[in-house]
């Protein structure tokens, strides 16, 4: 076991704790425990060795790697791949006497081991035990705890960082797909493998274009398992020759693999679909295949990106549009991208695109390091074409005020094992303040955490950084400090790893670095000390530190080695190591902490596990400070123009500059002190263009250079530069065409350059040449003195030779190269009768729907005059074909305003001339010309000035030093300015009528020289000219505008105000107020106001008597400016007026004591209450109010509301119980009684004030129309009940009024009640019955609520199922009263309990109804009785059964019950019978109910009359209905006289009480109880009936007194 390597460290590659998987980690602790078991097992069979377990930590440390000739500190696995990186851990070769066998003996060994590194690793005295041992021995053992306490940190900190996002890990390729080349036909497999957590998504891209196989079944199959993904590509065929991209994604990021396959042909095979291709002798070899055929692609690069500028942390995209021709999608272009000439890779900085006819560049996240030449090459196969162009990245905004812009570049160098120098470059924005120096974070790859690296700030742009964990791989951020703050971070750099650089070679790119080491064991060898360090050497010296390089020693066995650094002040030999506690792996050191100025000697030893060698040989001395200077002061400034936004800036280089990094420029415009970075990153040239520049504005410039010891002070300003485009030779003319041709002449016509180089074209040199047998001779001038025309004629020519011409263009900064020879022309007389092709086409006043088209007559003229043109357009890309004309009809003039174009469209345009014999030759076409309106586009604008001037105006913000404004009418250049006068001013031009008249009449235009097209015009016509000069009229002789004419209004008191409203008038206006053409002045009368701010003139009068009817005017005059305005006031509108003024002063009076704000008037509530409401104004607590109704005061309750002055009455009709006071009202519902005329009056000590309403005749009937609307909209809707009778319809309302009005209707028609067909109100109920509803019942009903207006229906549709199931509901409830009428029932009750004596005679009698006729059946003890001699059981009359026991003995105590029955129903009534022993002859007690259920009560045998003084026994009736008894079997009954036959409509009253019958006798018939016989029963059945008194309270007066305790209630 212990010979061998864990598992999950031999076949994992990339081995990490950090990445570890869950599946790993179960696998990981089963073999822990395995191994703790087996460890165990060993330890306990050797003698004289304690048992032991090991942790993971040991386990790992402890397994050797198997024994190999050479030692080497990479990790291999089977396949000699590399998989970690290999600390050794050095073990003791001791051997122990122990007497064991060789097996058991090795075991012992190797268990003794185990346990003296968990001693090591447990205790922390181990040291003290090792005083005695050799220095080897110490050696050994410190190098071993020195392992374990890393291995220590390191498992603590990977516990603490053990969760689940640190689990999680990118993809990433552990093999990569490869390239193929394959014949055609076959079949080619890709395939990758791929990890990280979670499981990367994978997908297979052909040319960036996602391969889908679904839509070419058959042709691709993508597999993936497990890990591995591939992609089959059947049958390959040509056009399968592509780059294939597999891209691997995950929640932690995205990762791709590039892999080619090319597919060949057999010799001799050819496609058919493409031409043979064509022989090329001066070609061995075919290299290029769209050459092989005869293809040539042209590339065109349009719509391309320009200088840009952005700020830190933005987003920026570049992007152009590429064309190429011919476009096959076989061949494919590669698209390139460049900063600053190094070729740009895609990463989470940089993102290409290329959509098939578009490239961008996206750089998401701007810094400073992004800044540069940006250049895009297109590359095809038959060439490349570029464009390039500057982006600018400017600091964003600090976070501190004052702070210093972030550093930039930072790279790590000379990493090795625990130590890196980082390098960066300095801000140039300095925040205003010195960088006091900088400030370098480190953060471990992998995770979040940055820690600074120095505490004190450095301005040295370089430092060493130590204390690396060997293995690990680091990114590095700088950050710079000045007295205001610290500036934002810089951008981190690429990770560093910390290995030695020697191991990393090796390692090569196959194998990336993971970040992790594996520590495995080296076997037992002898160790040998190492040598002397070699080549020790000062690489860099600082003020605050001393950088030290060397090379290991020759001789330093097979183990590695570490290094101790010694310095000593030079002069002395006192050496004191600087690193005592960890020796340095790394050939390199970096000190700190030495005295700056001091000189110093260094030296190096080296120190394995055999000890520690000599040391090496010193260093010379060096003396602690900057070796190198900050650089010099740049040398002279020149600026030099450019372009209009852009200067170039020249300077001499810093002299004696070492380690130059670049050079900041800086601007500032001219006089302002204020100074702005030009660039944000160091250029290493001596030139630079300052883009981003004001047009027009004057600008110095400064440079100062910048290397790792700081940045160099300022250079002098340069000079101050206007901005402005320089001055260059104009590019060649083009577009050579013939215009005219004699005998020995001919007329050329050329087209302008698109580059004029800056200034205007002063004239055209035109160059011929003769060609012979198609050899072109030499050149010849044709003219000396330059032409400023487009067009000239060469003379001296030969008829009937060959020619062909040149031209260049001259500006005043010279001639410009020649333009290509034009076409061969032959030198000839032209005969046709036609005109020749008009020529030196214009395109003016661009815009997005139209444009102006210029050109110039035809040279040559044809047989007769040119009498017209026609225009013809074309979209640029669109077929000859498509050509059209513009105009049916020819134009005779040499300009056309071309309209309805679409906007973003590029068109062409051509003119052709006629005369009498017909159309000629189309001239050449324009260049493609883009149908929008630029940004800033002004259009000519006219405008009349105070003095009445017609002027047409222009104005242009991109203008430059060349710039010029042409004037022109009808397209042609105005030169005499007799009437027109041109001033230009700055960006503005003015033309300026001198006397307009019809002569003027036309199209003026203006246009900008030196712009980029900015012209405009405006087409004065004979309506213009008109309106123009009424402007100019009213200017001349102004008037004074008016906002409002003369008004008159009332204001408080009844004053009156005349007024008006003047647009503007100036302080020095003035105004004359006239009256019936009299100035009238202010006085007691009159008072005038003039408000010259708003215009307001004003006049007030306290009152309008009769002589001031006539006519008021108001004059104004400011300055020249005059005007009036008059108001009539006569007749009927002054009277009016006068009547209104002494209303408003009454007003005024009346409002100074309390008064109605608003009068009485009522409102009815949504409670259907009528309320007089009024509102009263300044009041006070003094003030009181009074109710009068027809004269009469009404005594209310209403208090005046001071907060609100609001008086209410509530009205409604008197009550009877009303009458004894007539002055208080209720709150009943109003009625006629309520008509009347209702007076209020309010009043104090200031005066009083009174409001009426009048409610009677009609306004009596609104009111009431309005509670009736009140009641109609409070309605609910109308709804259909059922009942016996028939249907019901019925509505509720929330309030009735008795004095409503409502109509039935039935079909649209009211309806005709009758007998069968009523309506009613119940409460607040209304209803319509219809009993026994018919069919002709059904339809439409509605109720109709009258409220003097529209009125209020409420409808509900009786028909279909709505009526079907009414009129069931109907039948059912009507079928149910019948049944409830006629079924079987116990009309009279029976008493729960009969109590007897045995022995005596027993009489039940109740009555029975029903129809027909019920049934009857007795049951005793639930079983059918039938009548014999001891039972009678007797049905009579069909309303009465009896029950009656002949002689009672106890067998006849039970429970008795009586059945009735018909088809209608059943009912039952049940008794109790109790037999008691026999006490005497008691008689037979009898119960008798009267048809009303009322009982009445008869002896049928003697009792003795002591009985009837003994107390009753309760006889409980079971039924809610009275219990009944048959009539008195005694013919001893008493009869009555017909006074009480009268009164025995009063009924016994049977009270119910807790299951008891309470018999109340009436009046009048005690005296018949009196006079029975003394045996006669009186049978109470309730027990709570103990007095006469309680049972009998409506007879105590009847009832003589000595008959109360005769009628005792005795027990039957």
């Amino acid at each position: 076991m212990s010979g061998s390597m864990p598992f999950y460290q031999k076949h994992h590659r990339h081995y990490d704790r950090n990445y570890r998987s869950r599946e790993t980690e179960s696998a990981v602790s089963q073999y822990q425990q395995t191994s703790s078991r087996y460890s165990a097992r060993s330890s306990s069979s050797t003698q004289g060795i304690r048992a032991a377990t090991f942790t993971s930590l040991d386990e790992g440390r402890l397994s050797p790697m198997p024994k190999r000739s050479e030692p080497t500190y990479l990790a291999m696995d089977k396949e000699n791949q590399i998989i970690g990186y290999v600390v050794p851990i050095f073990r003791g070769s001791k051997e122990f006497a122990s007497g064991l066998s060789d097996t058991e003996d090795m075991r012992a060994k190797e268990t003794a081991g185990y346990l003296a590194r968990r001693d090591l690793f447990t205790s922390g005295v181990e040291m003290e035990r090792m005083e005695q041992k050799s220095r080897r021995t110490v050696m050994r053992e410190s190098a071993e705890r020195i392992s374990l306490t890393k291995r220590i940190h390191e498992n603590e900190e990977y516990h603490k960082r053990l969760n689940e996002d640190s689990l999680m890990h990118p993809p990433e390729f552990v093999i990569k797909p490869r390239s193929h080349t394959v014949w055609e036909k076959q079949s080619v497999r890709l395939h990758c493998t791929v990890s990280g957590w979670p499981e990367p998504r994978v997908v297979w891209y052909k040319n960036n274009v996602s391969i889908d196989p679904m839509s070419n079944p058959g042709k691709y199959k993508v597999e993936s398992s497990y890990s591995v993904h591939s992609l089959e590509i059947n049958r390959c065929d040509f056009d399968d020759t592509a780059q294939y991209r597999v891209s691997a994604m995950n929640s932690k990021g995205e990762l791709s693999a590039i892999a080619s396959v090319v597919v060949k042909r057999f010799k001799g095979e050819v496609e058919e679909s493409l031409p043979a291709p064509r022989p090329q002798w001066n070609r061995t070899v075919f290299k290029d295949p769209c050459l092989e055929y005869g293809i040539t692609f042209e590339t065109h690069i349009v719509e391309k990106f320009g200088v840009s500028f952005g700020n830190e942390g933005e987003t920026l995209s570049l992007g152009c549009s590429v064309i190429i021709y011919p476009s096959l999608q076989r061949f494919q272009p590669e698209i390139e991208w460049y900063r600053d000439d190094k070729l740009l890779v895609p990463s989470k900085w940089v993102q290409v695109h290329w959509s098939g006819d578009r490239a961008t560049l996206t750089l998401t996240h701007l810094n400073k390091e992004d800044e540069g030449l940006y250049t895009l090459r297109v590359i095809t196969k038959s060439g490349y074409e570029t464009h390039s162009a500057y982006v600018f990245v400017r600091d964003s905004d600090a976070e501190v005020a004052g702070a210093p812009g972030a550093p930039l570049d930072v790279y790590c160098q000379e990493a090795n094992k625990d130590y890196v120098i980082v390098t960066w470059k300095q801000p140039a924005v300095d925040g205003g303040n010195s960088i006091l120096g900088y400030f370098v974070d480190r953060c471990e790859v992998g995770t979040t955490h940055w820690s600074q690296c120095n505490d004190t700030p450095v301005k040295f742009a370089r430092f060493p950084v130590t204390g690396l964990v060997e293995g690990r791989s680091y990114v590095f951020r700088v950050r710079a400090v000045n007295k205001c703050g610290m500036s934002h971070p810089s951008r981190v750099s690429e990770p560093a790893v910390a290995m030695d650089p020697a191991d990393r070679a090796r390692k090569g790119a196959s194998a990336p670095w993971t970040g992790q080491i594996i520590v495995t064991e080296e076997e037992p060898v002898e160790g040998v000390v190492p040598g002397k360090p070699r080549d020790l050497m000062v690489t860099e010296s600082t003020k605050t530190y001393v950088v030290l390089s060397w090379k290991p020693p020759g001789e330093k066995g097979h183990e590695g080695v570490m290094y101790y650094v010694e310095k000593c002040v030079s002069g002395t030999d006192s050496w004191q190591r600087v690193n005592t506690e960890i020796p340095v792996k790394s050939p390199r050191f970096a000190l700190f902490d030495l005295a700056e100025g001091k000189s110093y000697c260094f030296r190096v030893r080296c120190c394995n596990s055999a000890g520690v060698g000599e040391p090496s040989d010193p260093t010379e001395a060096t003396v602690v400070g900057d070796k190198l200077d900050i650089p010099s002061a740049p040398g002279r400034v020149i600026p030099t123009r450019n372009t209009d936004t852009s200067v170039v800036v020249a300077w001499e280089a810093s002299r004696d500059a070492k380690d130059l990094v670049g050079y900041y420029i800086e601007n500032s415009v001219a006089g302002s002190n204020v100074w702005e970075p030009c660039n944000n990153k160091p250029v290493k040239a001596t030139r630079f263009i300052c883009h981003g520049l004001t047009t027009g504005e004057k600008y110095v410039f400064r440079v100062r250079a910048v290397n790792a010891a700081g940045i160099s002070e300022f250079s002098q300003e340069s000079e101050a530069i206007e901005v402005k485009a320089a001055i260059a030779s104009p590019a060649p003319p083009f577009g050579i065409t013939v215009l005219e041709s004699v005998r020995d002449s001919m007329v050329l016509g050329w087209k302008q350059p698109t580059f004029i180089g800056g200034a205007d074209i002063v004239g055209y040199f035109v160059d011929y040449r003769e060609v012979i047998d198609g050899v072109p001779g030499k050149w010849h001038e044709a003219n000396i003195k330059a032409v400023s025309d487009r067009a000239y004629r060469v003379s001296e020519l030969k008829e009937n030779r060959l020619y062909q011409f040149q031209v260049r263009a001259a500006n005043m900064a010279g001639v410009g190269i020649p333009s290509l020879p034009s076409a061969t022309f032959k030198c000839e007389e032209w005969t046709i009768a036609v005109p020749g092709p008009p020529h030196d086409l214009q395109v003016l006043e661009v815009r997005k729907d139209s444009l102006v088209l210029l050109w110039k007559a035809p040279v040559y003229q044809g047989r007769d005059a040119v009498n017209g043109y026609y225009v013809d357009i074309k979209e640029a890309d669109a077929d000859f074909e498509t050509w059209r004309g513009v105009n049916e009809k020819a134009t005779s003039k040499k300009y056309m305003k071309i309209r309805d174009l679409k906007d973003g469209v590029s068109y062409v345009f051509r003119v052709r001339a006629q005369n009498k014999a017909g159309v000629g030759k189309a001239s050449e076409p324009t260049e493609p010309v883009l149908a929008e309106t630029k940004p800033g586009t002004k259009e000519l604008v006219v405008e009349v000035d105070d003095d009445g001037v017609i002027s047409l105006n222009f104005e242009c913000e991109n203008l430059n030093a060349e710039s010029k404004f042409v004037w022109s009418k009808n397209y042609e250049e105005i030169t005499d300015s007799a009437r027109l006068t041109m001033e230009t001013k700055g960006n503005k031009s003015k033309a300026t009528f001198n006397a307009p008249s019809e002569d003027d009449l036309g199209i003026y235009s203006c246009i900008i020289t030196h712009t980029d097209g900015a012209s405009a015009s405006y087409n004065l016509t004979e309506e213009g000219l008109k309106e123009l000069l009424k402007v100019s009229h009213d200017h001349k002789f102004p008037i004074i505008p008016l906002k409002s004419e003369l008004a008159v209004e009332l204001l408080e008191k009844g004053r009156v105000r005349f007024w008006l409203q003047a647009e503007k008038i100036s302080a020095s206006g003035k105004v004359e107020y006239v009256f019936n053409d009299n100035i009238i002045n202010q006085g007691e009368k009159y008072k005038m106001n003039f408000d010259k701010n708003t215009g307001i003139i004003e006049m007030f009068m306290d009152s309008l008597q009769k002589e001031d009817e006539g006519t008021f005017t108001f004059q104004l005059q400011d300055g020249k400016a005059t005007n009036q305005s008059s108001l009539v006031l006569i007749g009927d509108v002054f009277k009016q007026l006068q009547k209104e003024s002494e209303f408003q002063r009454k007003e005024w009076h009346r409002k100074q004591g309390p008064h109605f704000v608003e009068y009485l008037n009522y409102e009815v509530t949504s409670e259907c209450i009528v309320r007089l409401k009024c509102k009263v104004g300044n009041i006070r607590k003094e003030t009181v109010a009074l109710w009068y109704k027809d004269g009469r005061e009404i005594k209310a309750n209403e208090k005046l509301d001071f907060s609100e002055g609001v008086l209410s009455l509530e009205i409604a009709q008197r009550s009877d119980s009303d009458v004894k006071d007539d002055t208080v009202w209720k709150k009943l519902k109003i009625s006629k009684k309520d008509a009347g005329v209702y007076e209020v009056i309010v009043k104090d000590d200031r005066g009083t004030d009174k409001s009426t309403l009048n409610l009677t005749d009609q306004g009596f009937k609104d009111l009431m129309n309005q509670v009736f609307s009140v009641i109609a909209n409070s309605s609910t809707p109308l709804k259909i009940q059922s009942s016996e009778q028939g249907i019901r319809l019925y509505t509720f309302v929330n309030y009735y009024n008795d004095e409503l009005h409502v109509t039935w209707h039935h079909k649209e028609a009211a309806i005709a009640f009758t007998d069968r067909i009523t309506s009613g109100v119940v409460g607040e109920q209304l209803w319509l019955q219809i009993s026994e509803p018919t069919e002709k019942d059904k339809g439409k009903y509605a109720i109709e609520f009258f409220d003097g207006k529209g009125g209020l229906k409420r409808t509900v549709e009786l028909s279909g199922q709505a009526y079907d199931d009414a009129f069931a509901e109907f039948q059912r409830l009507k079928a149910a009263a019948i049944a409830e009428r006629n079924r079987a029932r116990v009309a009279g009750g029976l008493p729960d309990v009969v109590t007897i004596q045995e022995g005596k005679a027993l009489n039940l009698t109740c009555n029975i109804s029903g129809d027909p006729v019920p049934e009857v059946t007795w049951l005793k003890n639930e079983r059918e009785m039938v009548s014999d001699d001891h039972y009678i059981l007797k049905f009579e009359s069909g309303k009465f059964a009896s029950f009656t026991i002949t002689t009672v003995n106890t067998n006849d105590s039970g429970k008795y019950s009586i059945l009735v029955k018909n088809k209608y129903g059943t009912e039952s009534g049940d008794f109790t019978l109790e037999v008691t022993e026999n006490m005497g002859d008691l008689g037979v007690v009898s119960y008798l109910a009267d048809a009303d259920g009322n009982v009445v009560i008869g002896p049928s045998s003697s009792l003795p009359t002591a009985l009837l003084s003994k107390p009753s026994t309760p006889v409980k009736p079971k039924h809610p209905a009275s219990a009944t008894s048959t009539p008195p079997l005694s013919p001893t009954s008493p009869s009555f006289t017909p006074e009480e036959k009268a009164k025995k409509k009063e009924k016994k009253k049977v009270t119910r009480r807790k299951d008891s019958v309470i018999l109340k006798l009436p009046a009048g018939e005690v005296e018949s109880v009196e006079a029975m016989p003394p045996t006669t029963p009186v049978v109470t059945p309730g027990p709570e009936t103990t007095a006469m008194d309680t049972a009998l309270p409506e007879t105590e007066e009847a009832v003589p007194e000595a008959s109360t305790e005769e009628l005792t209630p005795v027990e039957v």
